[in-house]
């Protein structure tokens, strides 16, 4: 289809590993459907739509300028009349369920950006948003002729191409004409001020990238860019920063919207609650395996905080961190087929250790995911930050995830058979894009993950069972803190004491945690305790239902070939399909 003289041509992963069977005739329409979606993703968010693959938007940025919010919703609603006039006309029960996952995804969206323009004053982290682009064009899994289209980028990010203003001039004037808006909530201080810190960071990380991929005449363009991108920071500093709010809590309405949009259907207090109760649960498990890793290691304390404290002491240096967790990797997958617990892929994984910049942008270990349309053999990396960049030439240090007893759950949950195989599912079975792209949200993609984590950890020696435990503590904790911060019924300070006391994190750790429940992406971190307790309630039903015929590999397998379904229609697809066939 053209959207605005740009051709979206979209086509899912053939296979990377040997011939797959063609996708069934319903997957191809629902595709065609989707279509409608990506191409108002081609229009509204260009690098969005390159990340995930959409061809023909390599070269296209974000266009702020004026009434470009207007667009977007206009484009959202004229895609929404759409998808319900196909409804209409459509049969087959999965399409029908494709079109309705889309159809509510549009609808959060606008009701969203309706919140937003009626309650949030306008800002953008430029940096970061610049970062990300160019990254994720400059990257070795992308194939090597879209790589120059990052070149085009860049002139169109300094406003150097025809036709195109500098962004961060658009920027500048997008916040400016609501400066003097009642009602409107500034951003909060602290996010300002870690913006304005990270910024040299992410921006000296860009040249590296055209000279890592051979992008020639970049020089001038970049001075340009970084030059504005200086001046826009100083817009913030002088302009925004005053203006900034103290406290950081966002309104109840847009906290409530966000947890809807990552998933989470209940209220906050309710979730909270239930996350405490599991907190002090888990802390009764951590204690009674730390008594019996103090006694195999003769440690002088049998205490899970001082347990923890002296593994973290083991900690890997330098070049011994990637072959470490590469070699993990595969005593994971010899456990998953010995234990016949999921199905892995013929090929391997990849692990990586991140560059300054990418911890700066993303400051805590991640799947970086391949792009889901027209994969042509792009494969997910496990990216391991091992600091947080802070101002004024000062680092904070992680000793969180480079000790041997955190790699088995660290790995597990990242890779295989976490994140990892999840992307891997969708891209090599032929998952439709409504079910990859649209349906997902945190909870269904941090929930498996978690789930993954605790499906493996019997497996794992003492102290990797240990440290499992004490990052499901991490995730119950986020359940808690983060709306309890957002409600008022915790301070910052107290919720750093928890995590660094009784989670024993870092104070890297403990302060990149801060931030994110605070400002970086509130509700989110709820997402993988509620996704987990989901998968957990989920698999005890199929097996109270299923008795001794019940195969974990089998319910795995099924549930990962659903691509990224939300709870609800996860189980609603476990019972009506998986139970049946396993009865039979």
């Amino acid at each position: 289809m053209r959207l605005n003289g740009i051709l979206v041509a979209v086509v899912l992963a053939a296979s990377t590993v040997g011939a797959q069977p063609p996708a069934p005739d319903w997957v191809e329409t629902s595709n065609g459907h989707a279509q409608v979606l990506l191409g108002v993703m081609a229009e509204t968010s260009p690098e969005t739509a390159a990340r995930y693959g959409v061809e023909g938007v390599d070269e296209e940025i974000l266009d702020l300028s004026a009434g470009y919010r207007e667009r977007r919703r206009e484009a959202l609603r004229a895609a929404l009349r759409e998808l319900e006039t196909r409804l209409e006309n459509a049969e087959h029960p999965k399409v029908r369920q494709d079109l309705e996952i889309m159809i509510g995804e549009v609808e959060l969206d606008l009701a969203g950006q309706e919140l937003s323009d009626e309650l949030e004053l306008p800002y953008y982290d430029l940096n970061r948003l610049v970062f990300h682009s160019l990254h994720g064009l400059l990257d070795e899994r992308v194939a090597a002729e879209r790589r120059p289209a990052a070149f085009e980028r860049l002139k169109r990010y300094a406003g150097l191409a025809a036709g195109y203003e500098p962004i961060a001039l658009l920027a500048t004037q997008r916040t400016r004409e609501k400066l003097d808006q009642a009602g409107l909530q500034a951003p909060y201080r602290g996010e300002l001020e870690k913006s304005l810190a990270d910024g040299p960071q992410m921006r000296a990380g860009l040249a590296p990238l055209f000279e890592e991929f051979g992008i020639d005449g970049y020089e001038g363009a970049l001075e340009v860019l970084e030059d504005q991108l200086a001046v826009y920071d100083d817009f913030v500093r002088k302009e925004l920063l005053p203006r900034a709010r103290e406290d950081f809590r966002q309104r109840p309405e847009i906290y409530a919207h966000s947890l809807r949009q990552l998933g989470i259907d209940v209220a906050p207090e309710e979730l909270a609650w239930q996350a405490r109760a599991s907190f002090r649960e888990i802390q009764l498990q951590m204690q009674e395996v730390a008594a019996h890793v103090a006694e195999l290691r003769t440690m002088p304390s049998s205490d899970y905080r001082d347990v923890i404290r002296q593994l973290k002491a083991e900690q890997l240096v330098g070049d011994a961190i990637l072959p470490h967790y590469q070699q993990r990797l595969r005593q994971i997958e010899e456990i998953v087929r010995r234990e016949d617990l999921v199905t892995l892929p013929a090929r391997a994984a990849r692990i990586r250790l991140a560059t300054e910049a990418e911890s700066a942008a993303i400051p805590a270990p991640h799947m970086s995911m391949p792009r889901l349309v027209g994969n042509s053999g792009e494969l997910g990396e496990f990216v391991l930050p091992l600091r947080i960049p802070g101002g004024e030439g000062t680092q904070k240090q992680f000793d969180d995830f480079t000790f041997a007893a955190a790699s088995w759950t660290l790995t597990v949950h990242e890779a295989r058979p976490g994140h990892e195989m999840q992307f891997a599912s969708m891209i090599e079975g032929g998952v439709s894009m409504a079910r990859a792209i649209f349906a997902a949200n945190s909870t269904n993609v941090e929930g498996w993950a978690l789930y993954a984590e605790s499906f493996v950890k019997p497996w794992m020696p003492p102290e990797g069972q240990l440290v499992s435990l004490q990052h499901r503590l991490v995730r119950a904790a986020r359940a808690f803190l983060d709306p309890e911060l957002q409600l008022g019924k915790i301070s910052p300070e107290e919720a750093r004491r928890l995590l660094r006391e009784d989670v024993v994190l870092s104070d890297a750790a403990a302060t990149s945690e801060i931030d994110r429940y605070t400002f970086r992406m509130p509700g989110q971190a709820c997402s993988y305790y509620y996704g987990y307790s989901r998968m957990i309630t989920l698999r005890s039903d199929v097996q109270k239902a299923l008795g001794a015929s019940f195969d974990p590999r089998a319910f795995h397998d099924f549930v990962l070939a659903q691509g990224l379904l939300t709870p609800g229609l996860l189980r609603q697809a476990v019972f009506e399909d998986f139970v049946p066939a396993a009865t039979r």
